[in-house]
């Protein structure tokens, strides 16, 4: 597959995850106990043995740097590697001005590789996806573009490029974001719409991104500029996700946007779902990321109480003594302490909990403090006062904070 390059856009400001981002860039915010955002997206490649990949990144880049220099340095193979590239300026001194000027900025890493094809894939959702599949739909409709696509309610839609395509799977209508996005025929509470994720002819590519370069007027955006550009011409075709196969897997189809705050929140209750729509499990399509030298989780009663953890996800290094924790993900480092309370929670790790506290429906971020006795999530007013609490009444406690102290 040397004919292949894969391009990550990493640089996502991500600030509907505010707080999560204040400190970092979108696809460094921590996911699932052990994961980083951006680690599905690397993974999508690595399990389709696609190892020519640059990640683009941008803004507060420097704990997605570590991570994967810890977890995806790639040293030592012949024409294989995982690349962070930052924002090159070379255009001037400005940030990218859109998704397709970020590929612009970066043309000549595509002409050192010189690939027959150039994959451009997003890097803050959770799926999974062998891109290998997608690739040889393009070739067989011997497209100049591919965009992956899947079903969406109407509802929704107006978040995403919506898209119409004819009995061949040929693009013959795109909207951006539109206010009125058009149904499936057939399906009048669903929309087709864009993934965001790109299989472009290198050729096609590099002249369209020259072109659109060249134009005052654009936003120099895949979705607005390029797309409505090019499927007109009728070389533009789209891949249907859900007939992608993951080896060791029923479910198929997955996908979801972690872009805000109750989206991020419930793609970890999903994972404590029963038959969970997507697995971490699986040893057939196994999820790679940085992990740290670390002993097991270890669980013990306290004198006077009794541990008691049902549907939670507990990373190495986690010390809980006489804890109950129902429906809730810690990540690597959580200190629990006896008679405390947590339920329905995210927590990222390396975080300190005292005793008897009680915590409900909250995302508590790395290196935070929680004095014994503090509550969190059982007062929506009381909690707007301290904390930032989204519109759908999930806590979220920033990086380093020191609660109760």
């Amino acid at each position: 597959m040397g004919g292949v390059l894969g391009m990550i856009l990493a640089g996502g400001e991500g600030s509907r995850l505010r707080p999560l981002t204040d400190s970092r860039t979108k696809p460094a915010v921590p996911f699932g106990g052990s994961y980083r955002l951006i680690d599905f997206a690397l993974n999508n490649f690595v399990n389709a043995d696609f190892l020519k990949i640059y990640v683009l990144t941008q803004f507060k880049s420097q704990s997605l740097y570590v991570h994967m220099k810890k977890g995806w340095n790639i040293t030592g193979i012949t024409d294989r590697f995982i690349d962070p590239i930052p924002a090159q300026m070379r255009m001037g001194k400005r940030w990218y001005d859109g998704t397709a000027d970020a590929i612009y900025q970066n043309l000549s890493f595509i002409e050192l590789a010189d690939p027959e094809h150039v994959c451009i894939f997003g890097s803050d959702h959770i799926y999974k996806m062998d891109i290998k599949q997608m690739l040889n739909f393009h070739k067989e409709k011997e497209a100049e573009l591919t965009v992956s696509a899947l079903r969406m309610p109407l509802s929704e839609a107006s978040a995403f490029g919506v898209i119409e395509v004819d009995e061949n799977g040929c693009m013959v209508g795109f909207e951006e974001k539109p206010t009125n996005p058009k149904s499936i025929p057939g399906d009048p509470e669903n929309a087709l719409v864009s993934m965001g994720n790109y299989i472009f002819n290198k050729d096609t590519l590099c002249t369209e991104l020259e072109e659109d370069a060249a134009k005052e007027d654009s936003s120099h955006d895949f979705g607005k500029d390029i797309i409505p550009k090019l499927f007109p011409l009728g070389k533009v075709y789209v891949y249907d996700f859900t007939t992608n196969i993951i080896p060791g897997e029923k479910n198929t189809g997955y996908w979801r946007d972690v872009g805000t705050i109750e989206a991020y929140w419930q793609a970890h209750m999903d994972l404590l779902s029963e038959d969970a729509p997507f697995s971490l499990y699986n040893r057939q399509w196994q999820l790679h990321t940085h992990y740290p030298p670390l002993p097991p989780a270890t669980i013990l009663d306290s004198e006077n109480s009794k541990v008691d953890i049902n549907n939670c996800m507990i990373s190495a290094g986690s010390y809980i003594r006489g804890a109950k924790i129902h429906k809730s993900i810690l990540g690597f480092r959580t200190n629990v302490d006896h008679d405390t309370m947590i339920s329905e929670s995210v927590i990222l790790g390396d975080v300190k909990i005292g005793a008897n506290c009680s915590i409900r429906k909250a995302i508590i971020d790395k290196n935070v403090h929680i004095a014994p006795g503090t509550i969190i999530g059982e007062n929506p007013e009381e909690d707007k006062k301290n904390y930032h609490v989204s519109d759908e009444g999930i806590v979220v406690i920033p990086k380093g904070a020191k609660i109760g102290y």
